[in-house]
């Protein structure tokens, strides 16, 4: 139960992620900056020590969705999910997080749906675990949506993805606060199907924002359903490294009319 929207910019990106769980889940503790193989890395995390989303020195994020519309399970003791954001968290291309989810159990964990963003080369990528093979897939550039539900997939990806695209209509689409307005949404109604979920045994318990532009990284967190608070708090802040690009694919002319030009003044003080 997650939703997760990628938002493209000309230099760098921004990114939303709901966490949805079970009312009955321990809370998820707040970011923290930490050494992952020598790169500086933001990402908040379970009680136990795993993660669902991490963003590093060099502007890449790697976020994690479970993959409920594969129905197989693990036998016996699975390893955790959260494990593998931590696997990946320092890679700075789609080849080096390969490397990484190399040295995964991955036969002894359940479906997932990773998303890589990595801005020094321009390249947004999927791999999918299904529990018989990773498959590995490339997206454009372009803003879009990820979305999963354990109470019904197919549902959650067809009413939340049509609140998304009547949000793209609107003359703030792109911006910051666009997104939060996007992950706060009760629409059409509250409800297992919003985009900001509830229900009597799970709700969304969790917002997080990251921005990249071309010198920094940061990552808000909201600790609570986003409807609750019209702020993010827990902001972490890095400076990128320096990369040899100077900027990422063009990005389509429809994302461009919608993402309001934004100066690196106006994101510093978001």
């Amino acid at each position: 139960m997650w939703t997760v929207t990628f938002i493209a910019r000309k230099r760098g990106y921004c990114l939303g992620m709901n966490r949805d769980e079970k009312l009955t889940r321990p809370t998820g503790l707040p970011p923290k900056t930490k050494k992952v193989n020598g790169r500086a890395v933001i990402s908040p995390s379970e009680p136990g020590g795993g993660t669902w989303i991490a963003v590093n020195d060099h502007g890449a994020t790697l976020a994690l969705i479970n993959w409920y519309s594969i129905t197989a399970e693990v036998g016996g003791k699975a390893v955790s999910r959260g494990e593998v954001v931590n696997a990946v968290s320092a890679a700075t291309s789609p080849d080096s997080t390969d490397d990484a989810i190399a040295g995964l159990p991955l036969s002894r964990m359940n479906p997932f749906r990773l998303i890589g963003v990595f801005p020094m080369t321009g390249e947004l990528t999927e791999w999918r675990w299904d529990l018989k093979k990773l498959a590995r897939k490339n997206h454009r550039w372009k803003s879009q949506q990820w979305i999963s539900s354990g109470f019904d997939e197919p549902g959650a990806q067809r009413v939340r993805g049509r609140t998304y695209r009547h949000a793209q209509k609107q003359k703030s689409a792109g911006s910051v606060e666009w997104l939060r307005r996007l992950h706060r949404s009760h629409l059409p109604q509250t409800g297992p199907f919003s985009t900001c979920m509830h229900r009597k045994d799970a709700a969304t318990v969790s917002y997080t924002e990251v921005v990249v532009s071309d010198r920094h990284a940061r990552m808000g967190y909201c600790d609570a359903a986003p409807c609750q608070s019209h702020s993010v708090s827990f902001l972490l802040r890095m400076r990128r490294k320096q990369s040899n690009l100077t900027s990422n694919p063009p990005v389509p002319a429809s994302s461009l009319k919608r993402t309001p030009k934004r100066t690196p003044k106006q994101l510093k003080s978001v």
